[in-house]
């Protein structure tokens, strides 16, 4: 399948053109709340965000609509978390990346952090793809893709996105 890059770069400006707006108005959301994936193992999730990742765990409930099932939470800074169910007794399949779902969650540290989160990685023998030398793009236990990435909220690799 060929894909024309021309067309998609003026279809990229027209969208630019027509809807990212100087004068955009406040949005009417106070943040994301939490994000919530998937975990075949709790413990071992637990020992990969918190101990790799250095993630503090920060609550472990029953999930309300699946008897049985937990729902707990991280801590990603700046008043986010993340948050996993289990689904013991189904039968899930590996993960996938599909239309609709998760490509890859992008969590921004500090330059120092960045530098010793890649060393966890390293002694925990988790491979990792850096690009920019400012993003490392890896897989958790249950293969979600992450990204750890050493630039400020708000930036991508030095352009203002907020």
């Amino acid at each position: 399948m060929s894909v024309d890059l021309t067309a998609i770069e003026v279809e990229r400006a027209r969208l630019h053109a027509e809807y990212v707006r100087a004068d955009r108005p406040e949005s009417s959301a106070r943040g994301i709340h939490h994000t919530a994936l998937l975990s075949s193992d709790v413990e071992r999730t637990i020992r990969f965000y918190q101990g790799i990742l250095e993630f503090p765990l920060t609550e472990i409930i029953e999930n309300r609509d699946y008897a049985g099932s937990n729902h707990f939470f991280f801590d990603v800074g700046h008043g986010n978390l993340l948050a996993f169910f289990d689904f013991p007794g189904l039968d899930l399949g590996p993960y996938a990346e599909v239309l609709g779902g998760l490509h890859h969650l992008a969590i921004s540290v500090t330059p120092e952090k960045w530098a010793a989160l890649r060393a966890n990685l390293d002694a925990a023998g988790v491979g990792y793809v850096e690009e920019s030398g400012a993003s490392l793009y890896f897989r958790d236990p249950d293969g979600a893709r992450l990204e750890l990435l050493a630039d400020p909220l708000g930036e991508m690799y030095g352009s203002q996105v907020l």
